[in-house]
């Protein structure tokens, strides 16, 4: 039976508590509060919903994330690296990112960042918990991310691209440099064949509710200014 949140209770229910069809259904109502939000990702779930849907947290099984150390880089995608054609950035133009992220897409015509979602993680940005990634080509924003950082996890929710492979420049950079700072995982949610050729794979729930009791109070060294 699916859970109803309470506006007066952060509570989640255990994760084991998720349907099996659909994958990973936790829990539904509630608000997006960054008190709440920051209870979800700390309790192993996150909100997606389509406009006109009652808010809805998932935490599905399998989980699919991305270990630093196992980036991997194609040939071009290497080769792209070092060209320096894009140049990219952290924290710079948040609220952009997330707009474009939101933007309509050729294969859909909805989008699940509402504006109320927009609002609430340009809220955790403030805080110093969501970060985005910004691809420039000269002066034009053509490609982008956003996602939270706790401890020496990262959780990636959204990206964009404009340009040829600049996303996936964004991505690999952040990779890389989430990396030399100390995490140790990204969240990846849900499984696509992009974030699988970047050596992204599936543990289950229970691995994934571990990585977060070992590392979310962790200190790590990022340095978003970088």
């Amino acid at each position: 039976m699916l859970t109803w949140l309470q506006r007066d209770s952060l509570d989640f229910p255990p994760l084991d508590k998720a349907l099996r069809d659909p994958n990973g259904l936790l829990a539904a109502g509630g608000d997006l509060s960054p008190e709440r939000l920051i209870q979800a990702y700390r309790h192993g779930c996150f909100p997606w919903f389509q406009e006109g849907q009652p808010i809805l947290w998932w935490s599905p099984d399998p989980r699919t994330v991305l270990l630093p150390e196992e980036l991997h880089l194609s040939r071009s995608l290497a080769k792209l690296l070092r060209q320096g054609r894009y140049r990219v950035t952290f924290d710079q133009a948040f609220t952009e990112v997330i707009q474009a992220c939101a933007a309509p897409r050729s294969y859909a015509a909805d989008t699940w960042i509402t504006t109320p979602m927009q609002a609430a993680y340009l809220e955790l940005h403030k805080r110093g918990i969501a970060h985005s990634v910004e691809v420039w080509q000269g002066e034009e924003m053509v490609g982008g991310l956003y996602g939270l950082a706790m401890g020496q996890l990262f959780f990636g929710e959204s990206m964009f691209s404009r340009a040829d492979n600049a996303s996936k420049v964004g991505f690999a950079t952040l990779v890389q440099h989430l990396k030399a700072w100390g995490f140790v995982l990204i969240d990846c949610q849900m499984p696509t064949q992009h974030l699988h050729n970047f050596g992204a794979r599936a543990i289950s729930r229970q691995q994934f509710a571990a990585y977060l009791r070992r590392h979310l109070d962790q200190a790590s060294q990022a340095d978003w200014v970088a």
